[in-house]
């Protein structure tokens, strides 16, 4: 078994930015990266005539961790826009398997994140212990069972299927 060499987090988050440019460009959108340091956004999509504008933020994911999910801050509970999406790219597969993409509209993403972190600070930790203090860091999850230990788990495993390969929201 080889052993896989840690890439620094910009070249996976470049990567995740233009693999997911080149499948827009394959289905025919206008895509560009957008400025670097732009808030919210890490590409624009357009349609060909410009009357659909959509942007989206890009997050990355590669091997490293265990629970297969993506950073994601307190901010992120408070972005929204009905034209703003985030695509979760998973690299975490063996090569040279191909990525996967999530896309979620980006008020689902802001409830999900808010009510997985609540949960997060309601439940117990390891060994039963309470959560002493709040934290600024959140996780999006393909199975958030862990989070819920003392009540029943929402966003379980296959929670996110619905949201892999939506390009759909895309055509207008």
């Amino acid at each position: 078994m080889s052993q896989r060499r840690k890439i620094a987090t910009s070249i996976v988050g470049a990567a995740g930015e233009h693999l997911v440019m080149g499948e827009l460009l394959r289905r025919g959108h206008i895509a560009a990266l957008a400025p670097q340091g732009a808030p919210n956004m890490d590409i624009l999509i357009a349609d060909e005539r410009g009357d659909q504008l959509y942007s989206l933020q890009v997050k990355t994911r590669t091997q490293i961790g265990g629970d297969g999910g993506w950073h994601m801050g307190q901010k992120h509970e408070n972005i929204t826009g009905a034209r703003l999406f985030y695509v979760f790219v998973d690299l975490g597969k063996p090569q040279p398997a191909a990525a996967d993409f999530y896309i979620m509209p980006a008020d689902r993403v802001a409830e999900v994140v808010r009510e997985t972190h609540a949960a997060w600070e309601r439940n117990p930790g390891l060994g039963g212990r309470q959560r002493s203090q709040t934290s600024s860091m959140r996780r999006i999850q393909p199975d958030n069972t862990k989070v819920y230990t003392a009540e029943a788990a929402q966003y379980t495993l296959g929670w996110m299927d619905i949201y892999k390969d939506a390009w759909h929201y895309f055509e207008g």
